[in-house]
């Protein structure tokens, strides 16, 4: 079984910044693109970042300039550090990562279970 496990989430005030964690865990062959999604309340999951395997890195409008994906692909980790906070980032961000769990396996994609990040004076 793979496990995605977030960390990093809390209230934060505007301007204030934030760093997100994700790491995978369990039978894993290769990891390939990850990435951050968040869903606020009455709204649809949107893309936050996304970076591939090999460091391209792809942003939502609202949030470049300000938010920065990176990861450690040793350990299957990917990073969110998030500037410049506003309450219309306010949501509950969630990790997601393409995985193949055997050489001969296919890729599918997992989810973590999700970290509220709450940006309010």
């Amino acid at each position: 079984q793979v496990q995605l496990v977030e960390s990093g989430g809390g209230l934060v005030q505007p301007g204030g910044s934030l760093r997100l964690s994700c790491a995978a865990s369990g039978i894993i062959f290769s990891t390939n693109a990850m990435g951050w999604y968040r869903q606020a309340p009455g709204k649809q999951r949107e893309m936050v970042a996304v970076i591939t395997s090999g460091g391209t890195t792809n942003y939502a409008d609202s949030v470049k300039g300000r938010f920065t994906i990176s990861r450690d692909n040793g350990k299957n980790t990917v990073y969110l550090q998030m500037n410049s906070l506003k309450p219309e980032d306010t949501a509950v961000y969630y990790c997601n990562a393409a995985i193949k769990r055997y050489s001969w396996s296919s890729e599918r994609d997992y989810w973590g279970q999700g970290t509220q990040v709450t940006v309010s004076s």
